[in-house]
């Protein structure tokens, strides 16, 4: 048996510990950045330095580190192969826990699944002061629930020229899905650009940030 193995136990411990916390700051639930970023936003941690540097990419990397050290340590042989099998499960584990729970356990919004590669937003004036905004945003609902939630548009970067976030001019946008229910929701709205220093005047633009929320639950996808 692979307990055999082992001639340390407290090293072991140490180990699944900070294997434990370095998967927990990678899981991508409830929002669509990692579980370790959320934290520290609300902790007001600075999750990027000035040059560029990932803080809690770093920091889930030192933990993995920590973990594989102590694990060696803990173990008689096979050093490699458990090395090996633990990266993968510190890659593979979050992924699958979040989807697994979203499909069969989660309710509500956290039941709903937004497929960012395949959502789009056109853009075109129609005449001097007003831009079109069309949007198509996919999202399916696991639960065998009807969820009812709404919709903001953010933008990523704050860019000198707003893009995504001009879709805000009438949200939050209203959406009700049905139980087990997959859809392409259509948004589109008129903006009034005569009072902005600078805009778009067309264009097409993919992977939508946006913003769902239902009472006091919200999603940042």
């Amino acid at each position: 048996m692979w307990f055999i193995l082992i001639k340390d136990k407290k090293f072991i411990y140490f180990a699944l510990i900070f294997l434990f916390v370095s998967m927990a700051l990678n899981f991508p639930f409830p929002h669509e950045s990692p579980y370790g970023e959320t934290v520290a936003l609300v902790l007001n941690i600075p999750v990027e330095s000035v040059n560029g540097l990932q803080y809690k990419g770093i920091t889930s990397l030192i933990f993995l580190i920590m973990s594989l050290f102590f694990l060696v340590k803990s173990l008689e042989k096979y050093h490699g192969r458990f090395v090996v099998l633990a990266i993968m499960v510190a890659m593979s584990t979050p992924p699958f826990l979040a989807s697994s729970f979203q499909k069969y356990i989660a309710t509500g919004i956290y039941a709903i699944s937004y497929e960012r590669d395949l959502s789009s937003c056109s853009f075109e004036m129609t005449n001097e002061t007003t831009l079109h905004g069309e949007c198509e945003l996919p999202f399916e609902n696991y639960s065998k629930d009807d969820a009812q939630f709404t919709i903001e548009f953010f933008d990523e970067y704050e860019d000198d020229v707003k893009m995504i976030s001009l879709m805000n001019t009438d949200s939050p946008y209203e959406v009700r899905l049905r139980g087990k229910e997959r859809k392409r929701v259509k948004i589109d709205t008129d903006i009034d650009v005569s009072q902005m220093e600078s805009h778009i005047e067309s264009g097409d633009s993919w992977n939508m940030n946006i913003i769902i929320k239902s009472g006091e639950r919200i999603r940042k996808l």
